[in-house]
């Protein structure tokens, strides 16, 4: 039995890879992939797994959007740290679903699920549809403003004033466009999830940039790109050669 995993962590990816091997020593992971771009290419190569575990939120955008690019023949265990509107899809359409941080007795329940599936493509693509369509009539409410701590309060700190948002020393900083510091007791996986992907962009695994501090883009070695923001930040945002074109399209709006 084949299977692929499509996760931009790579400490996740590498932990369910363990886990995998302990409650289904027959399963083969044959790819592990970490981007939308990365995992159509796959697709479209015409390798198809006979399971796949999928990361919803990938660093480049929403995994369903692999979904409008190329067609996957196999079924799918969706993996989430949380996502409200998508687990009230699944529940209504019966796809199985994994809550970071993947436990064993989950993994085990999900993959007894899959042997015990009855594949048929025709009904599978129908709920996959079902699915997609349900993901994309939700509401989706991002956040405005974030409660910081200032001294002994906390305050409310606009969305809109955000530059970026970045880790430094293990901690997660907001930096405004005056140029203000704020501490986020957030990790940057879930903020991503309550900021609006149109507006907000992760550039790599230390930045989250917003397009309206964006002042231009600059030609890096090894056709990677320097986002260059209208505030200083304390180093180089880079986006790696993988997700320039993603980057530039987002940009582009």
């Amino acid at each position: 039995m084949k299977a692929i995993i499509i996760e931009d962590e790579i400490v996740a990816a590498q932990a369910l890879q363990t886990l995998i091997a302990e409650v289904a020593p027959d399963m083969e992971i044959i790819a592990v992939l970490q981007s939308i771009d990365e995992s159509v290419e796959w697709f479209q190569s015409g390798s198809q797994p006979d399971l796949a575990f999928l990361d919803i939120h990938l660093a480049d955008g929403s995994a369903f959007t692999i979904f409008e690019k190329v067609t996957v023949n196999c079924p799918i265990i969706f993996t989430t740290a949380y996502d409200e509107y998508a687990l009230k899809a699944f529940e209504i359409n019966s796809i199985d679903y994994l809550l970071k941080p993947i436990d064993r007795k989950a993994l085990e329940r999900a993959i007894k699920k899959f042997r015990n599936f009855s594949f048929q493509q025709d009904n599978y693509n129908e709920l996959m549809n079902k699915l997609l369509a349900s993901v994309r009539q939700s509401p989706v409410a991002y956040k405005s403003y974030f409660l910081v701590p200032v001294k002994d309060k906390l305050i409310p700190l606009p969305v809109e004033q955000i530059a970026c948002i970045y880790i430094d020393s293990q901690h997660v900083k907001a930096l405004t466009s005056g140029g203000q510091v704020y501490f986020l007791d957030r990790v940057l996986d879930d903020l991503m999830l309550q900021l609006d992907p149109s507006q907000f962009y992760r550039a790599n695994r230390q930045y989250i940039i917003a397009r309206r501090a964006v002042k231009d883009v600059s030609l890096w070695f090894g056709g990677k790109l320097s986002a260059n923001l209208t505030v200083t930040t304390p180093e180089r945002i880079i986006v790696s050669k993988a997700r320039a074109g993603e980057f530039k399209k987002w940009l582009a709006g």
